[in-house]
């Protein structure tokens, strides 16, 4: 295991990863140097961001129209991530195919940022620990670049209630999007480390930074 860790965080969709991840770099505890566990100690990294910059890349762009139409593409050319969504989410061949094509075209792209932004945290003197924050961290194998996994279990009406808000989702639309990743049970069998996200925020960053920090002291020589 790396001295400085990376530790991703997988769950379902809309289970609060994201919220969890800040909740845990901001957290305090009296046992670690710093006056408050803040981002220069944990750098979080997120996948999503790097699938969001990949999809302003002139090749990817030229690529994904090449394969998927120009459907896709504004009249800027930039992506239109809700149509090329509908493409790729669901459980019929067709949108399994489209999904394949569109995974071996930005995957490798997404894993070289990713890589790239781990190399430049672990540069840095001050930074303790790296949570990788990628919804499809398990299913795209980028879990090889990870010391630990954490999953984020989040009941399914609250992940419902939160992309609901968020992306204007109805329960239909989250299980198709559900329905492209490995299941709750698969992930989460996968993980080295469960955390319960019920509602309370804080506690759930608590728990992930205290969980941290004991692994982290693990590392100590």
């Amino acid at each position: 295991m790396h001295s400085i860790p990376v530790i991703g965080l997988v769950g379902g969709v809309g289970s609060g990863k994201s919220s969890v991840a800040r909740a845990a770099a901001e957290f305090r505890s009296p046992s670690w140097p710093s006056d408050s566990f803040s981002q220069s100690d944990i750098v979080i990294i997120s996948g999503d961001s790097a699938g969001h910059e990949v999809l302003r890349d002139a090749d990817v762009r030229q690529s994904l129209g090449e394969r998927f139409g120009p459907s896709i593409l504004d009249e800027t050319g930039e992506i239109i991530r809700p149509a090329l969504g509908r493409l790729v989410f669901g459980e019929d061949k067709e949108a399994e195919r489209a999904r394949r094509d569109l995974e071996a075209i930005v995957h490798p792209k997404i894993r070289q940022r990713l890589e790239q932004q781990i190399r430049g945290a672990r540069s840095n003197p001050q930074v303790r620990a790296i949570l990788l924050d990628a919804a499809i961290l398990l299913e795209s194998g980028w879990s090889d670049v990870c010391d630990a996994v954490v999953f984020i279990d989040t009941p399914q009406a609250e992940r419902l209630k939160r992309v609901a808000a968020s992306r204007g989702w109805t329960a239909d639309q989250l299980a198709r999007r559900e329905a492209s990743q490995w299941s709750l049970e698969k992930k989460k069998a996968a993980s080295d480390f469960v955390i319960k996200n019920e509602g309370d925020l804080q506690t759930a960053g608590r728990e992930l930074a205290v969980w941290i920090d004991r692994l982290l002291k693990r590392l100590k020589p």
